[in-house]
């Protein structure tokens, strides 16, 4: 029933360290998120018009993504195995922080102690990053 087709097309190997490699790589992007996270969750208890909770807590949870995505781009692309050697507890930092971001952080609930502690975590990574950035 499957037909080979010709090779329309050579696949070449290629490497870079991220999709585009553009090299443009800051924890800055997660921090600003997290601060309208925090934001948001405070206007939230201030205002009791449903229609207004309900567009919040949906942007709420979008920059909660956002915050995980930043961080993860920053793991898996910018971040190596020499930074992970020398920074043994990198790996459990970034697992924290989006966590924190996520379902039982500051994505599912309106805690500002998790925002809080999502900003205290995002100034841990980015003080390993400048660390990084000096080498």
């Amino acid at each position: 029933m499957f037909m080979r087709l010709p090779a329309l097309f050579s696949i070449t190997d290629v490497s870079a360290h991220c999709d585009l490699p553009c090299g443009v790589y800051d924890p800055a992007q997660a921090r600003i998120e997290a601060e309208s996270i925090k934001a948001i969750i405070a206007k939230v208890a201030d205002n009791d018009d449903p229609d207004f909770r309900t567009r919040a807590i949906l942007i709420k949870e979008q920059r909660s993504q956002l915050v995980k995505e930043h961080l993860w781009v920053l793991w898996t692309d910018y971040f190596k195995p020499p930074h992970f050697e020398k920074y043994p507890n990198l790996h459990t930092l970034i697992n924290e922080a989006t966590k924190l971001a996520g379902a039982s952080g500051t994505k599912g609930e309106l805690d500002a102690a998790k925002a809080d502690e999502l900003l205290a975590k995002i100034d841990e990574i980015d003080a390993i990053f400048k660390e990084t950035k000096k080498a």
